[in-house]
This record gives structure tokens, sequence and C-alpha cells, in this order.
């Protein structure tokens, strides 16, 4: 199948006047397409550093750095910057870690002295929020529950409530906290957790918005014990560490 020249000067001129488009906040002046692709270029490379929380980045010698290594006289070889970055990356998630580490405790020792606080034997915390009747799945049950997870800030994660389904998964499939927790709820109750970092995700975290050491707030409601179905759909969940 031929495409016309006039078809194919539309799409590009489409896609260079989207990557022409500019902020009004930038003063940069894009006017041509290999300006649009060495600004977007820069562009990604700061998104992938703000979502890797650096601070305090000196962009001048980031934008150097970028300049002399086309250039081919860098003051660094990119095994010796790799090395530099790994080792400045695992300092700064060390110290976030045990930031995380104490803002929890500092929240949980709190918590359990509230009305309603329930504490186990691992340092899970637990409220009933409503009681069922149900029976108690085992650790080798499939369970159907819905849930909302929320930092101790109140910044939401994940949740199945949000997003209208429920979710299916084994008992021993989840996070030490929630695998505890289900075997002592009734089908039909509704719980909020309190889990720390050793029954959560620990010293890994998960993902970039639930950091190394952090504590974490579930409300679940336990639906059903499950048997299993063909071509049962299965929702996202609270991983196993």
């Amino acid at each position: 199948m031929k495409i016309s020249k006039t078809i194919l000067y539309f799409t590009s001129f489409v896609i260079f006047t989207s990557c022409n488009a500019q902020d009004k906040k930038s003063s940069v002046s894009i006017k041509t397409q290999l300006d649009s692709v060495s600004y977007g270029l820069g562009v990604s490379i700061g998104e992938n550093l703000k979502k890797s929380n650096f601070e305090n980045l000196n962009f001048d010698l980031i934008s150097k750095g970028i300049a002399e290594y086309y250039a081919n006289k860098h003051a660094m070889t990119a095994e010796q910057a790799n090395t530099c970055i790994r080792g400045f990356m695992s300092v700064a998630e060390k110290k976030k870690g045990d930031d995380n580490l104490k803002k929890g405790e500092a929240f949980l020792d709190e918590n359990k002295k509230k009305d309603g606080i329930k504490v186990t034997a691992s340092g899970l915390q637990y409220m009933v929020m409503k009681e069922g009747k149900g029976p108690k799945p085992t650790i080798n049950d499939k369970i159907t529950a819905h849930y909302h997870g929320t930092l101790v800030d109140g910044t939401v994660f994940d949740s199945s409530v949000e997003r209208g389904q429920p979710a299916s998964f084994p008992v021993s499939g989840v996070i030490p906290g929630w695998t505890e927790a289900l075997q002592l709820m009734n089908v039909g109750s509704k719980w909020k957790l309190f889990i720390p970092p050793s029954l959560g995700y620990g010293e890994r975290g998960a993902g970039p918005q639930i950091g190394p050491n952090t504590a974490l707030i579930f409300e679940v409601e336990l639906l059903s014990i499950d048997v299993e179905k063909e071509g049962a759909k299965e929702g996202s969940q609270p991983e196993k560490k």
C-alpha cells in the first residue's frame, strides 16, 4: 500500500509540532526538530533524576558532563561515574531508610495507645471496624478482599476501593502483615491494619511511593474465601516480600 507524500508531510508536521510544544514558564527557544530532540533528552534525564530523589544537584556540571563525554574529553570514565553514583545513592537510600524507620516507630508508638488498637506478638497493630461472622481463612486459602493502602501521612499508594475492583490472592502470597491479619479475620470483617516495616516491604521498599523501612496503613475488608474457578480474574495486591 502506498502512502501519499501529503500524508507523510502532515504526519511529520504533527509530530514536530507536538515535540515543539513549550511550557509557558520555559525561556528556551525551540526552533527545529533537532532542538526539540535535544531539549526532550534533557527533560527525560531530568524526569529520571527527579524520580530518583536527587537533591541540590549542580545542573551546570550535568550539562558539562554530557557535552564533554560527547567531545571525548571527560574527567571521569563511564565506569567511574557509575561507581560514584551508586555509592551516593546507597548512602542516600540508607539515610532515607533510617529516617523512615524513626518516623514509623514514632507513629506506631503513639498509635498503639489509642482506644480500640490491638497489638499482636509480631508488632502488627489493628483496629476492628466491622466484625464478620464467616469463617477464617487459613495459610493455604485464596481470598477476595477490598483494601485501601496509605502511608502514615495519608498518601494513598494503592486502593482496590478506588479502582472499584476487589482483589483475589493467596493468603501466603502477600506481605507478612497481611498474611497474619487475614488468618485472624472472619469473612465479612473490615479491619484497619497498621503495619511496621518488618511486616511490610522492609529495607527494600516497593516502588517510588513506598520507600525503605516504611510503615503502612491498610483498611481491609475480607469478602470471601474463594474456591478456584476456571477463568477467575485476579486483582492487584500487596505482593509478598
